[in-house]
């Protein structure tokens, strides 16, 4: 038998923890001496110990934790529990990162405020062009948003593409407008640039993309999550040269490599005389 102190040692943990488990009836000396008190473990013991600490890193309580020890959960059904507890802590993480991430977009469009030359704003006039596309609803135009619905689509696109043996014949192109009945909703585009004549599929659309007789255009580099920056300094821009957006900005991926911090977007935004 171990004395509290070497159990908590081998354990890992403190013996006010081990104390306290005892007061809580959630892990039991197997013996206390009843003239001094002392506690008293034994190795076998230390398994009941790392599922305790194991369910609580998890984020069960101290009370959840005796319930789902005392149902006596086999060894694989512990371990299912716990594999599907850490999908859930990992999506968590993942969510608050790219919370993360968009509060350092806001912080960045916020630090270049009035910092982005206006020679970066070209204006000029955008050729038709056709086009095999996706299209799926996101909640908003945040890069929250689109985000989560664009990449899937161009994603099964690449696949659907190559199944049907079409081959792309320039950048993707990304445009949007406002889903049917309001709401904020954004119907987003995901195509691909294909020959003239290129015929749809059973599975994708082929369409042809009319030209924009006039657009403010800016190159963006960087992933999209952080296009915040440059799309607000081509608002800006517009607002200021006494024009109107006549609506969503276009983004034509000129380079997409594994490396998104690489990516070369430029966004190409409609605009009327004011």
């Amino acid at each position: 038998m171990f004395t509290i102190g070497d159990f908590a040692r081998h354990g890992r943990v403190s013996v006010r923890m081990l104390r306290h488990y005892d007061a809580i009836g959630l892990l039991r000396p197997a013996r206390t001496d009843p003239v001094s008190g002392y506690r008293f473990y034994e190795a076998g013991q230390l398994a009941r110990l790392n599922r305790v600490i194991a369910l609580k890193d998890l984020g069960f309580t101290l009370e959840q934790v005796r319930s789902i020890l005392d149902e006596r959960l086999g060894t694989e059904e512990l371990r299912g529990m716990l594999r599907l507890r850490r999908a859930e802590l990992e999506d968590a993480v993942a969510a608050a990162t790219a919370r993360l991430a968009r509060v350092e977009a806001r912080l960045r469009t916020i630090e270049s405020e009035g910092r982005m030359p206006t020679e970066d704003i070209v204006v000029k006039s955008i050729p038709p062009v056709r086009v095999a596309e996706l299209t799926g609803i996101a909640d908003g135009f945040g890069p929250e948003h689109i985000g989560p619905v664009i990449q899937p689509l161009y994603d099964e696109l690449c696949r659907r593409l190559e199944r049907a043996g079409v081959e792309p014949a320039g950048p993707g192109i990304a445009w949007y407008e406002d889903a049917p009945g309001g709401g904020g909703a954004v119907v987003v585009h995901a195509g691909v640039t294909v020959a003239s004549g290129a015929g749809g599929g059973e599975d994708f659309e082929i369409v042809d993309l009319p030209g924009i007789e006039q657009a403010a255009t800016i190159v963006h580099r960087g992933p999209m999550d952080r296009v915040m920056p440059t799309a607000q300094a081509l608002a800006r821009w517009i607002d200021t040269a006494g024009h109107r957006s006549a609506g969503y900005a276009r983004e034509l991926y000129l380079e997409c490599p594994q490396d998104r911090e690489k990516w070369v977007t430029e966004l190409q935004e409609p605009i009327t005389p004011a």
